[in-house]
């Protein structure tokens, strides 16, 4: 009876849900990232992005990550949200670059959980999910154009909660930055954190196949 019961418990709080950031744990797409900002930099005439710019960027909405490099020239900002409307992602998505092993750990991820994406991207979001089939690795995406808060406001975690109704505490987020790390929090789920040892996380993971250790072996 014991033993029955401990099956039980474990069955019970197994994941059921593995909700990814894209940037940073997805994809390395910091030489995307870093070309289409310093091209809207460089047409109004600013100089590429530091690294504590690029650092925001990687981390932010679109809207934000330009109110932030033109904080000097606010009246800027708009202008540039027009510019990179008119220039789009695509000729940036060819330096994007999905981490190894991705495919492989959600083949065997998705034979017993199910898989999400919640993402700061916006308006470059469907193109990606285009260019890389995302659709058919994710039971859920929820990018900035589908939430009125952005992360860190758990408002997207929440939204693929609803959608795939899942308990969040059947749920595991995994991120690479502090606005990861906060989301988590905020939604009140533990972290994975990826290639990232400085956050605060309940597991720390290298590789994918470590991440896909970690939710179908614990």
């Amino acid at each position: 009876m014991i033993r029955g019961l401990q099956r039980y418990v474990l069955k019970m709080c197994r994941y059921k849900l593995a909700i990814f950031d894209c940037d940073g744990v997805l994809f390395d797409s910091s030489r995307a990232n870093r070309a289409y900002y310093n091209k809207i930099l460089e047409k109004f005439g600013r100089g590429p992005m530091s690294d504590e710019e690029f650092t925001f960027v990687h981390m932010h909405t679109a809207a934000e990550s330009l109110a932030y490099l033109f904080r000097d020239r606010p009246e800027l900002a708009r202008q540039a949200m027009e510019y990179a409307a008119q220039i789009g992602y695509d000729p940036f998505i060819p330096l994007m670059e999905m981490e190894p092993g991705v495919i492989e750990a959600l083949e065997k991820i998705r034979q017993k959980l199910k898989t999400a994406i919640s993402t700061n991207r916006s308006t470059t979001m469907p193109r990606l999910i285009e260019t890389f089939s995302l659709d058919k690795w994710f039971d859920s995406i929820v990018c900035a154009l589908d939430v009125k808060k952005a992360k860190p406001d758990p408002e997207g975690v929440f939204k693929i909660l609803k959608e795939l109704d899942i308990d969040k505490n059947q749920s595991i987020y995994i991120g690479d930055s502090k606005v990861d790390e906060l989301v988590a929090l905020n939604a009140g789920i533990p972290l994975i954190a990826y290639k990232n040892p400085e956050l605060d996380a309940k597991y720390h993971a290298g590789r994918f196949d470590e991440i896909a250790s970690i939710l179908l072996e614990r």
